[in-house]
C-alpha cells in the first residue's frame, strides 16, 4: 500500500545523521538511529532506500518492533497510528514519515520495508530507528527559607536537542525574564512572593510539565488584631478578638492583656464581658523563623455607675464657720453625671459639693446620684453634724414673777447649741459673780436675773427677767379688798333677784283681768290702782290704750321713774 505524501510545518524537526542498513545494492538509510522526542510533539523520521536497477517498487510501509519470522504489521493499519502517521516519501528513494502527538507509549523501534516486482524480493532493514518519548519534570527543594538561593531544574528522561529553549511558569503565568537555553532556574535571595507552583516547557511546544510547589518559609509578618463587634462594647456583651498573621509555617498565637498571658489560638473569645476585661490586648505570633507582636488594641467596656460613695474632707469635727467639701466617687463608663441631694431636695451638681462658712442650717443627710446612659445609682447617706456655740438663750419662769417675801420662784435656762450646753451660770444684774449654776435656778429675792449657757465652742447670755418679792401686809390689804368687793357684788345680785320676782308676780295678776268691752271703749291709765308699793314715786303719763293691743310682754315695756 502506498501512503500519500503531505507536507506540513513541524514545530520540531529532528535532524538526524544518516544511518545505512542492508546490502550494497539493497538498503535503507536512516538519518539517526535514536530519537528523543518530547511528549505531545511531532517526530520526523528521515530515511532513504535503494534497490537494483530494473526493479519496480510494489509496496512500501513502516512497522514497529519487527520479529524475525513473523510477518510485520503496517503501522498505517494500526488504529493507534492510522490518524497520527504521515508518509512523506515516495516510491523511488524517499521513505520519510512523521508521527504526531507522541506519547510514552510510542517509545519503540521503527523500521521501513519495501517490496519489488521480483518474486521474493522483500526488504526489511533492521535495526531501524529507536524512538524514546519523554515528559518534563521540575526538580526543586521541598521548601526554602526566605533570603536563601534556590535552583530549579527542568529534567527529561533523555537528552533533547541542545537548541531547545526552556520557558518557566509560576502559577501558570510565564516568567518571561527566565527564558533560557539552560534547563535550570536560579532564584537568588528568594522572597515569600516567590512561593508558588512552578512548571517548565519548551519554546514552540504546547506541553507543560506538571507543576511543583516551591514552599518559601518565613517569620511572622503583618500581625494585627480585629475586634468583633466593632461598635460600642457594653458590659454583658460577648466579644471576640481575632489575630491575623502572615507566616510560613503558620505561627503559634498567644494572647496578652498588658504583660499577662490570657489565652492561645487565633481567636480569643470573652463571653459576658465585664469592666474587669477593659484594657490593652495584643497577640504574639511565633514559628521556627522568628516571632512578632501585633499592635495594641484597647477594650473599652461601658457599664452603669456602681460603688458610688461620698467622702467628707477632714474626718474631724465640723464647727460652724468652717468650709466643708463633699466628694462623690463613682465607678462608671462613660463617666457619670453627679447630682447632690439634701434629703430629697436637689442642692447641686458635680463631683465636688463645697459649703463655705457652714452653719447649723447645713446639718442634715446628704447623698449623691451618679447617672450615665447605661443606668443610675445613689450613694449611701452621709450626715453633716455641725457643731456651734449656744444661741437663742432664754429664761423661762415657772409660775408668777411676783412672789411673797420668803418664797421662791424657779427660773429655767434654755438654749440652742451643738453639742447641747451642759454648763449654765446664773447672774443677778449689776453683780459680777454668779449667783447660781445648772439649767434651773430658784430666785428668793427681787431683782433682774439672766443665765449664760456654755459648751466647748462658746457661750451666750440670755435677756434679763424681773422678779418682784412683796411683804405680807400688802398682801393682807389686797386680800381684804378682794373679799369686800366680792360681798358687795353678791348683795347686789340678791336685791336684783328679789325685784325681778316681784315684777313677775304683778304681771301674772294683770293677765287675769277681763278686758271685754265694746270695740270703741277706752280706759285711762289713771284708773289703774297705784297703791302698790311697786308704783311709789312713779308717775304714769296719762295715755289711752287698748287692752286688746297689748300682750303680757307688752306691759313690761311701761316706763318707771
Amino acid at each position: 500500500m502506498v501512503m500519500p505524501v503531505r507536507m506540513a510545518p513541524l514545530p520540531l524537526i529532528f535532524l538526524l545523521m544518516t544511518h545505512r542498513v542492508c546490502s550494497a545494492d539493497w538498503g535503507v538509510s536512516y538519518s539517526h538511529s535514536h530519537i528523543c522526542a518530547l511528549k505531545n510533539s511531532s517526530v520526523i523520521m528521515n530515511c532513504t532506500y535503494t534497490y537494483p536497477t530494473g526493479h519496480q517498487i510494489m509496496n512500501v510501509f513502516w512497522t514497529k518492533n519487527p520479529v524475525k519470522g513473523v510477518e510485520p504489521q503496517e503501522l498505517s493499519e494500526d488504529p493507534e497510528y492510522s490518524q497520527r502517521l504521515q508518509y512523506l516519501g515516495d516510491k523511488q528513494q524517499n521513505c520519510t514519515i512523521r508521527l504526531s502527538h507522541v506519547t510514552q507509549n510510542d517509545s519503540h523501534m521503527y523500521c521501513f520495508r519495501f517490496t519489488t516486482n521480483v518474486t521474493n524480493r522483500n526488504w526489511l532493514c533492521h535495526p531501524g530507528v529507536n524512538l524514546t518519548v519523554t515528559d518534563l519534570q521540575v526538580e526543586s527543594p521541598e521548601r526554602v527559607t526566605e533570603g536563601d538561593s534556590v535552583r530549579l531544574t527542568c529534567k527529561s528522561s533523555c537528552t533533547l536537542t541542545d537548541r531547545a529553549t526552556f520557558i518557566w511558569y509560576r502559577n501558570s503565568q510565564p516568567l518571561t525574564e527566565r527564558r533560557d537555553t539552560n534547563n535550570q532556574l536560579l532564584l537568588q535571595s528568594v522572597r515569600r512572593e516567590d512561593a508558588g507552583r512552578y512548571s517548565c516547557a519548551l519554546h514552540g511546544h504546547t506541553y507543560i510539565s506538571p507543576a511543583v510547589y516551591l514552599n518559601v518559609t518565613y517569620a511572622p509578618k503583618s500581625v494585627s488584631v480585629s475586634i468583633s463587634p466593632s461598635g460600642e462594647i457594653v458590659e454583658g456583651d460577648s466579644v471576640t478578638l481575632i489575630c491575623s498573621s502572615d507566616s510560613n509555617p503558620p505561627a503559634e498565637i498567644s494572647w496578652f492583656k498588658g504583660r499577662r498571658f490570657v489565652g492561645s489560638g487565633r481567636i480569643y473569645n470573652i463571653s459576658k464581658i465585664s469592666s474587669d476585661h477593659s484594657g490593652e490586648y495584643k497577640c504574639k505570633t511565633i514559628n521556627e523563623h522568628g516571632e512578632k507582636y501585633s499592635y495594641i488594641v484597647s477594650l473599652n467596656v461601658m457599664y452603669p455607675p456602681r460603688n458610688v460613695s461620698v467622702s467628707i474632707n477632714g474626718s474631724g469635727e465640723i464647727v460652724e464657720g468652717d468650709s466643708v467639701t463633699l466628694i462623690c466617687s463613682s465607678d462608671s463608663n462613660p463617666p457619670a453625671k453627679l447630682d447632690w441631694f439634701k434629703g430629697r431636695a436637689f442642692v447641686g451638681s458635680g463631683r465636688i459639693y463645697s459649703i463655705s462658712k457652714i452653719s447649723s442650717d447645713h446639718s442634715g443627710e446628704y447623698k449623691c446620684k451618679s447617672r450615665n446612659k447605661h443606668g443610675e445609682k445613689y450613694s449611701y447617706i452621709v450626715s453633716l453634724n455641725v457643731m456651734y456655740p449656744p444661741k437663742n438663750v432664754s429664761v423661762f419662769i415657772t409660775g408668777s414673777a411676783e412672789i411673797l417675801e420668803g418664797d421662791s420662784v424657779t427660773l429655767i435656762c434654755s438654749s440652742d447649741s451643738n453639742p447641747p450646753a451642759l454648763n449654765f451660770s446664773w447672774f443677778k444684774e449689776n453683780q459680777s459673780s454668779a449667783v447660781g449654776s445648772g439649767q434651773s435656778f430658784s430666785a428668793l429675792q427681787s431683782g433682774r436675773f439672766y443665765c449664760e449657757a456654755h459648751n466647748q465652742h462658746g457661750s451666750q447670755r440670755s435677756d434679763t427677767v424681773t422678779i418682784n418679792a412683796k411683804g405680807h401686809l400688802v398682801i393682807l390689804y389686797i386680800s381684804i379688798l378682794v373679799i369686800c368687793g366680792a360681798a358687795v357684788i353678791i348683795t347686789m345680785l340678791l336685791v336684783w333677784r328679789r325685784m325681778v320676782k316681784k315684777k313677775k308676780d304683778k304681771l301674772e295678776t294683770w293677765s287675769k283681768v277681763n278686758y271685754s268691752r265694746p270695740e270703741d271703749d277706752r280706759y285711762n291709765v289713771s284708773d289703774i290702782g297705784t297703791t302698790d308699793p311697786l308704783y311709789e314715786n312713779t308717775m304714769l303719763q296719762q295715755q289711752t290704750f287698748s287692752p286688746h293691743a297689748f300682750s303680757i310682754g307688752d306691759r313690761l315695756q311701761l316706763t318707771y321713774r
